[in-house]
């Protein structure tokens, strides 16, 4: 699977989504997912547009309630996020978890588990940027439940190699699948990724009942850790060009909106924040998509840098930029984000007391679907 970063090919997918089908299969490698995730994570297009434009089809909320519910799933992440502030990335809940380590398994980081489907999720990962949603869980379920690894160590690599890495779906799915933000575990057996990824091993270290696989001691491929390095390589950059005249719109890497304030005059800057990329980072590859999906904005400038380091950034008539937690530090004004629920802000510590709250508002989700916002 690729990812074309212009906005004509984005759009297709969106017109090109099967609802029904998506939710009967999903769950499978070769299932008909959406393939639009690094587009919702880099904020190039939003949940409501997604939905809104499903909705327009002629589909009820509920013939098509699992692909809502995924979308939804996204939005849920980000008002944990919003609500918990960085403490998201510490333990949610207690974490009872027996740990051997809070390193990575080397089979895992490797790609050498000896589990095929996994295996191959993993070198997908590192060439192509994207890993299918059941591979992600088997991969972590393997790594917290069975090596008993602790789950951040794991869940950043895994961040930095994802084009659609979104810190709030990450961590708090790893999260879930370790039982630090769940009732409990999540486990997974041979048959069952068998089943799922059209593979048909026996006699792994997951081909056992799932009745046993909680009991399993570490077994011996998984005991080698590593840490691996986690470091981003930011382009050199001028620094932009300012109209002092002008106000600032400031663009990062979960806002890559090209329709967000088009029609103003303003400075255009994707800000690359050195701080931010030391603290979460990722790939050569994920700079290169983000930059790339960048181009769809008219007269933007790339500046890899602080905030403050932007020329005259305090003396513009005003700064712009939409609400995310990890660009709180940026002074100035936030618009909203296109939330499918802007209704729903509370935390929630399951995500159905999220849906819950939120199912009220889809009739008038669906009512609204011929606004759906185009770029």
């Amino acid at each position: 699977m690729t990812f074309p970063t212009d906005i004509a090919s984005i759009l297709d997918r969106i017109d090109r989504i099967h609802p029904v089908a998506y939710g009967q299969t999903r769950n499978y490698v070769d299932g008909d997912v959406t393939y639009l995730s690094p587009y919702l994570s880099r904020g190039v297009i939003s949940t409501r547009q997604v939905a809104a434009s499903v909705l327009a089809k002629g589909y009820s909320p509920e013939q098509i309630q699992r692909f809502l519910q995924e979308l939804a799933w996204r939005e849920y992440f980000q008002r944990v996020w919003q609500n918990l502030g960085d403490d998201m990335f510490d333990d949610i809940r207690v974490n009872r978890t027996s740990l051997n380590s809070s390193s990575l398994p080397a089979a895992i980081a490797n790609a050498c588990t000896g589990i095929e489907a996994i295996d191959k999720g993993i070198e997908n990962l590192y060439s192509s940027g994207y890993m299918h949603n059941h591979l992600r869980m088997y991969t972590a379920s393997l790594a917290c439940n069975i090596a008993r690894s602790y789950w951040k160590l794991p869940s950043q690599w895994m961040y930095y190699h994802l084009l659609d890495g979104d810190l709030a779906s990450n961590t708090c799915s790893w999260q879930w699948v370790a039982g630090s933000f769940s009732s409990k575990k999540y486990y997974c057996n041979q048959e069952n990724i068998n089943k799922y990824c059209h593979t048909d091993q026996r006699n792994t270290l997951l081909d056992h009942d799932y009745s046993a696989i909680p009991h399993l001691e570490c077994p011996e491929i998984l005991q080698a850790t590593e840490r691996p390095a986690l470091t981003t390589a930011l382009p050199d950059t001028a620094a932009p060009s300012i109209d002092p005249s002008l106000p600032l719109f400031i663009y990062h890497p979960y806002h890559l909106d090209p329709n967000w304030r088009s029609a103003e005059a303003a400075n255009r800057i994707l800000l690359l924040e050195p701080s931010h990329f030391k603290e979460h980072p990722v790939s050569n590859k994920v700079i290169d998509f983000i930059i790339a999906l960048a181009g769809n904005i008219e007269g933007l400038q790339v500046f890899c840098g602080e905030f403050s380091d932007i020329p005259a950034a305090y003396q513009v008539p005003g700064v712009y930029t939409r609400e995310h937690p990890a660009y709180q530090h940026i002074p100035g004004i936030k618009d909203a984000r296109d939330w499918m629920f802007p209704e729903v802000t509370r935390f929630y510590p399951s995500f159905f007391g999220f849906w819950k709250k939120a199912t009220p508002h889809l009739k008038k989700l669906a009512v609204t679907s011929s606004q759906t916002v185009t770029v």
